[in-house]
């Protein structure tokens, strides 16, 4: 009698464990969000401002399957409609199966908040706000959310790898890498492109009359960030680009990949013809996750 008391409390213990242990990992391992597949405008408070974004979902969404998010950013002066339109992050999200929220700069003139001024909306808060919106609405990875941007939206996601690298897996500015350090927290994967013609954001630099928006050449923004991420060898040009307007420079030796793709003739805009900067963003990130909490 004594041992099948103990066999039956034991039973009912190890049922109970394992119903503690799926009621905890149920967060991570599934959802139930009906989210409508297409692209929404969504609105939300943030910091005190009424904020928007445009969210793309994908017509494969199941409301089941946690899915990853790239977020986009316009360059100064343009809007998130734009900005869908010339990165076509949503186009490609449609078919590879990945959320997109093309975000929207709250400052006057259509401007983020980089570098930081005081009195101007805090874009860093706005950014994980919408990671937040986004996540209670679809089914999210918040382990694979990434950023990238063109121009002011590029130096945007470089800050947001310096001050929210807890809740972006990876960057991959399009004409305007910045390191706004110091940064703290985890190295963090960092792809970059830019034109060798860009004659707005130029590839070396020190350009008078923008204050502190493009001070360092982009060789000396890629360094910041290879120091960030602990790489102990010098850039080098990969030898496997081959004849062509490309040529990659990369740091070995890192804790996180650093990676930058010049592109020769290249002006101030959106890499297409030369490379498809949308679809090897998304190669780069796919191969990307924060770790483990």
């Amino acid at each position: 009698m004594r041992f099948s008391m103990l066999v039956a409390a034991a039973v009912a213990a190890a049922a109970l464990s394992s119903n503690v242990r799926a009621q905890g990992t149920a967060p991570q391992d599934s959802c139930t969000l009906g989210a409508s597949p297409g692209v929404s405008e969504q609105r939300l408070t943030s910091g005190g401002r009424e904020r928007t974004y445009r969210l793309f979902v994908p017509q494969s969404y199941d409301g089941r399957t946690m899915l990853p998010l790239v977020l986009d950013m316009h360059g100064s002066g343009g809007n998130s409609a734009g900005q869908a339109a010339t990165s076509r992050f949503e186009a490609l999200a449609a078919s590879e199966g990945f959320l997109v929220a093309t975000l929207q700069a709250g400052a006057e003139g259509n401007r983020w908040n980089v570098p930081i001024t005081d009195g101007r909306p805090d874009d860093v808060r706005y950014v994980s706000d919408v990671i937040d919106h986004v996540a209670a609405r679809a089914c999210t990875d918040e382990q694979r959310v990434y950023a990238t941007g063109f121009s002011g939206g590029a130096r945007m996601s470089s800050l947001l790898a310096c001050r929210l690298n807890d809740r972006i897996a990876a960057i991959a500015p399009m004409s305007g890498l910045r390191w706004p350090g110091p940064c703290e927290g985890r190295a963090i994967p960092v792809l970059t492109f830019h034109g060798l013609a860009d004659p707005q954001n130029t590839y070396d630099g020190h350009v008078a009359n923008r204050g502190g928006e493009w001070v360092e050449s982009v060789p000396e923004a890629l360094a910041g960030w290879a120091k960030h991420n602990h790489c102990d060898r010098e850039a080098k040009l990969d030898d496997r680009d081959g004849p062509g307007p490309l040529s990659t420079l990369r740091y070995e030796g890192c804790d996180a990949e650093v990676r930058l793709v010049r592109i020769d003739g290249l002006v101030h805009t959106w890499a297409r013809t030369e490379v498809d900067a949308t679809r090897e963003m998304w190669a780069f990130f796919r191969a990307q996750k924060l770790p483990a909490p």
